[in-house]
């Protein structure tokens, strides 16, 4: 079972998707923001990052960082937000975003980016 690191800091979205995520398999860790996101990139890691760009106290780009600079473990992440901005786009894939999904998505598309993503780890 695949471990999904999902910080988003919106109530609703955070519990439809992890819900949608638990129908599908995976064990899904759901965090409000970004301080306690960090918490969770401890061994055993996640097997994936699913992070909003806007959050409270540490940002979705440094949540990307954070992820990225684990050595340990290639860990793919995707960064979803409502922000369609070209350069926090271009920002995020600079930094090592795996994949950027815009805010409202479709959860079948949002789980098909994920299993691709695991797929080609």
């Amino acid at each position: 079972m695949s471990k999904v690191l999902l910080i988003e800091d919106d109530t609703l979205i955070q519990k439809t998707v992890h819900l949608k995520l638990k129908k599908e398999g995976f064990e899904v860790i759901c965090c409000p923001d970004g301080k306690e996101a960090i918490e969770h990139l401890v061994s055993p890691f996640p097997d994936i990052v699913l992070t909003d760009l806007m959050l409270p106290y540490i940002s979705g780009l440094e949540i990307v960082g954070a992820v990225k600079a684990i050595k340990e473990k290639d860990i793919p992440v995707i960064v979803f937000s409502s922000m369609g901005h070209e350069h926090v786009v271009e920002e995020a894939f600079q930094l090592g975003a795996d994949d950027y999904i815009t805010k409202p998505f479709s959860l079948s598309e949002l789980t098909i980016r994920i299993k691709k993503q695991l797929k080609s780890k």
